[in-house]
């Protein structure tokens, strides 16, 4: 689309394409956002130990803060919190000795944040 305007409406010209390309980055972003925190949700269950499989199940992705044009997500488990850092780093006995390290959380934030990464500049690119 071809328009034509003067040097002295040029930077208003500018600023306004500018604007229109910051909203639909934005919004490209903020759903790149919500992937990759349901990304994690399922690397996470998919990965985590299972003895009932509660664990698995308790964890959830969740709007943290959200502005016009931020997105913040939290994956968290929302009733086996307590033991995720146990699970995940180890931890010692009662009487002595340790547990091992089921390392499940770490890979999960790795793989989602590749994806955001990935996303987010392939987004930019193909506009």
């Amino acid at each position: 689309m071809e328009r034509r305007i003067s040097v002295d409406e040029l930077a208003d010209a500018v600023m306004e394409n500018l604007m229109a390309y910051a909203d639909l980055a934005s919004s490209d972003v903020k759903k790149a956002v919500r992937k990759a925190g349901n990304t994690a949700r399922k690397e996470i269950e998919s990965g985590a130990p299972r003895d009932t499989g509660a664990y698995a199940k308790s964890w959830a992705v969740k709007t943290t803060k959200e502005s016009s044009s931020t997105l913040q997500v939290t994956v968290h488990s929302k009733n086996r919190y307590q033991i995720a850092h146990l699970l995940e780093h180890g931890h010692a006995k009662r009487g002595g000795g340790r547990v091992a390290a089921r390392p499940h959380i770490s890979s999960a934030e790795e793989t989602a944040a590749e994806q955001l990464e990935r996303d987010i500049e392939r987004s930019l690119k193909n506009g």
